[in-house]
């Protein structure tokens, strides 16, 4: 297979490479004394603005105070804490969102409504909030101090800083930081950039697990296209992860478009430029299976020749999430009946009796019935790093992928003292 060449390239700078865009994070002292755990995102212009959250029916409070903010598609700076998920604790909860909201309002001199918020960590504990709000006020100092700088060398090397520090701040039992920038060129000339960041490791499936994500660009994209890209490369991304089969209160992706590079994409630089936003996701989407608790591998289950786009959705998700393949998968045993018993439980209509099962290029089924393969050949490629499950349904024309990890001792390990 020949791979595809894209048209963009990764760039440094992650959530601020963006014309326009800074960001910083900063130690508050909220759960641990010397981690960063207070970040701020921050648009030196309004941004067009949308959000995707958790189907969760508990969603914490800082997602009611972003579904009310982001009713007129706009906003211009992003709060996130981590060490607490500011969740189910009544309302002091919506009482710290909005003090939250109000803090970096005053900071950065912009309305409050132009504020959107993000908390994770623990359930059900209050927010230690003068921390949160000392912290606001520190990263907005070190954010405003950054944009005075007058050397252009040493401002975009002080914003990739901040925006590495920024991304540190959101880590909860990540293990990896999760950040991003990709640049575009346009046919009608000049760059679109795009910066991400992420967090995710625990408590992660689809409808998204206890991940957060933050996307920003350039261009000129109004909100109600951003709202149906961002929720179309969601669909195709955060919510085809799973890590444990939990999904939280406290998931939202978000993105914000403030315009500065003067170009607004149209004709084939729109759909590279959703094509971009959507490889993001995935790249983020990639990284949070990785980084699973615990995990020591990353599986990814491909699912062709469905009958519906739906159907192969469901499969890939459910032997992605099935603990019998995740525990396999760790012990490097090919035991594929697993992989097809997990397909039959998705709730997906296809015929077992013309499914073909591969472990990357080896086949170990076909039309539902085992085959002779190599057992040796087959530790060899479930020793790697990365294993690819790959079904063929025979059955049309429709294709998904699914990102999951292994289940070690290790994940028990982390989960049985997440809250201590």
């Amino acid at each position: 297979m020949v791979k595809t060449v894209e048209p963009w390239k990764q760039i440094a700078g992650g959530i601020a490479a963006p014309q326009g865009f800074y960001a910083e994070g900063v130690k508050a002292g909220i759960k641990y004394p010397d981690k960063y755990d207070v970040a701020l995102i921050y648009s030196k212009v309004q941004a067009q603005a949308a959000g995707v959250y958790t189907k969760n029916l508990v969603k914490a409070h800082p997602l009611y105070l972003n579904q009310r903010h982001l009713q007129n598609g706009m906003a211009q700076g992003i709060v996130v804490n981590s060490g607490n998920a500011n969740a189910c604790v009544g309302a002091f909860g919506e009482q710290s969102a909005e003090a939250m909201a109000e803090a970096v309002a005053e900071t950065a001199a912009i309305p409050q409504d132009d504020v959107l918020v993000a908390s994770t960590g623990v359930i059900g504990v209050e927010l230690p909030l003068e921390r949160v709000l000392t912290g606001i006020k520190n990263a907005g100092t070190e954010l405003f101090k950054t944009m005075e700088k007058a050397s252009d060398e040493k401002r975009d090397a002080s914003l990739a800083e901040g925006a590495h520090r920024a991304a540190l701040a959101i880590m909860t039992t990540d293990t990896v930081v999760k950040e991003y920038a990709y640049e575009l060129p346009c046919s009608q000339g000049g760059i679109i950039k795009l910066g991400a960041m992420a967090k995710g490791s625990g408590m992660i499936h689809p409808n998204m697990g206890t991940m957060l994500g933050f996307l920003t660009t350039d261009a000129e994209v109004p909100a109600a296209v951003l709202q149906h890209l961002l929720r179309e490369a969601v669909e195709e991304s955060f919510n085809m992860v799973t890590v444990d089969g939990d999904t939280s209160t406290n998931d939202m992706v978000l993105i914000l478009a403030n315009g500065v590079s003067g170009i607004a994409p149209n004709g084939d630089d729109m759909v590279n430029f959703e094509a971009m936003v959507k490889a993001m996701c995935i790249q983020l989407a990639k990284d949070i299976a990785r980084d699973g608790e615990g995990a020591s591998k990353l599986m990814e289950v491909q699912v062709t020749r469905a009958k519906t786009k739906e159907d192969a959705r469901k499969i890939a998700r459910s032997i992605c999430g099935s603990s019998l393949v995740k525990a396999a998968l760790f012990g490097e045993d090919a035991n594929w009946g697993r992989i097809l018993t997990a397909a039959g439980y998705s709730g997906a209509d296809f015929n077992p009796n013309s499914v073909d099962i591969f472990l990357g290029n080896l086949a170990v089924a076909q039309a539902g019935k085992g085959i002779s393969f190599s057992e040796e050949t087959a530790k060899e490629i479930l020793q790697h790093k990365e294993v690819e499950i790959r079904l063929v349904l025979n059955d049309g024309s429709e294709n998904a992928t699914a990102w999951g990890c292994d289940l070690t001792h290790e994940y028990v390990t982390i989960n049985g003292s997440y809250r201590t």
